[in-house]
């Protein structure tokens, strides 16, 4: 089997941080190489020619899913004609929504991936990247009247409860809830 091109091994590398971003959100970090290059459609052993470790596709996935983010934070501000209140508005409705509860793995990742940022305890790449992520969120998040950790902290935690109560009424009241309070006062 020949050697493959520069160009289909930054395709299969792309493909590969891409699958884990959504995996890692969907199921955590602890998810085996061999089932992530499996998602990819790549075999076990093409791992080792495209990154030194699994924790070096931790930080990339992690550093693409808060791209991810940043990119909608910013098309959600173009569609609204640079209108942040209408913007945010925007975004916390579909943050806070059944679609989003059901749809981790293109889901946020400030609230997929806190679990795993917290267990690792290591000070490493993917923490760097998470902790600015979630500072940038925080920080879009901000209006003249309401701090926007608070914003997040809000809406972050009100999706993991929604998430795991999923299936009772009560995950739908705790996004209801959020929301309500949240865009009472924006």
């Amino acid at each position: 089997m020949g050697r493959v091109s520069q160009a289909q091994a930054r395709d299969n590398r792309r493909r590969v941080v891409e699958t884990a971003s959504r995996i890692f959100r969907e199921q955590g970090t602890h998810v085996s190489v061999a089932d992530l290059m499996k998602a990819s459609g790549l075999t076990h052993g093409g791992f080792y020619k495209q990154f030194a470790s699994k924790e070096a596709l931790v930080d990339e996935a992690t550093a693409h899913a808060f791209a991810e983010l940043a990119r909608h934070h910013k098309d959600g501000l173009d569609q609204y004609a640079g209108q942040r209140d209408d913007a945010q508005r925007a975004l916390i409705d579909a943050y806070l929504s059944i679609e989003h509860r059901d749809s981790a793995a293109d889901g946020c990742p400030a609230a997929a991936l806190a679990g795993d940022m917290a267990r690792d305890g290591a000070d490493g790449e993917a923490r760097r990247v998470y902790t600015q992520g979630v500072g940038d969120f925080a920080d879009w998040l901000a209006t003249e009247d309401q701090d926007g950790i608070t914003r997040l902290c809000t809406m972050l935690g009100a999706l993991v409860l929604s998430r795991a109560t999923t299936g009772s009424p009560l995950s739908e009241k705790i996004l209801t809830t959020a929301r309500e309070a949240l865009t009472a006062t924006s």
